[in-house]
């Protein structure tokens, strides 16, 4: 296996540990939602003036699919929709009381994952920091321009 072949398998093998050990307790306390739901809950809750277009853009989901989590989000009455005055077209979302709990219970999970594995990341020197960061953000302008050469298209 060359270098290449062996940073993709170990950042697919360390997506998956996580994934599962992470799986039982983001289960078992945001029990009856699903983690589409969950995400989109957390994007509303973390940016303003959220609509369809955006959460399709960040979750890489299609605007229907949204549209789908979106409808079911309010018939719950874990998010409200609105609109802008000076804007009667575009429909916006925002986080309901109820919401914000779910909201709550998924960032404190995530807090409590990021400490279980701060001790990693304390052995790590910003130097090596930068390196890999430098590494995603050009794997992922790669990417980005695959998907436009595709005409790969979210919306």
């Amino acid at each position: 296996m060359n270098k290449q072949e062996q940073v993709m398998t170990e950042f697919r093998e360390l997506f998956n540990k996580m994934a599962w050990l992470n799986k039982y307790k983001m289960e078992h306390s945001l029990e009856g939602y699903k983690p589409s739901e969950v995400h989109c809950i957390d994007y509303i809750g973390k940016h303003a003036e959220c609509n369809v277009t955006r959460l399709a853009e960040s979750l890489y989901m299609t605007r229907g699919a949204i549209s789908k989590i979106t409808k079911k989000l309010i018939d719950r009455q874990l998010i409200q929709s609105y609109q802008k005055q000076d804007n009667k077209k575009e429909i916006y979302f925002r986080l309901t009381d109820q919401g914000e709990s779910v909201f709550a219970i998924h960032d404190r999970l995530h807090r409590e994952f990021q400490q279980r594995d701060q001790i990693v990341f304390d052995q790590i020197t910003d130097e090596q920091f930068d390196s890999m960061l430098r590494f995603i953000e050009k794997y992922s302008q790669h990417l980005d321009q695959e998907i436009q050469k595709q005409g790969i298209s979210i919306n």
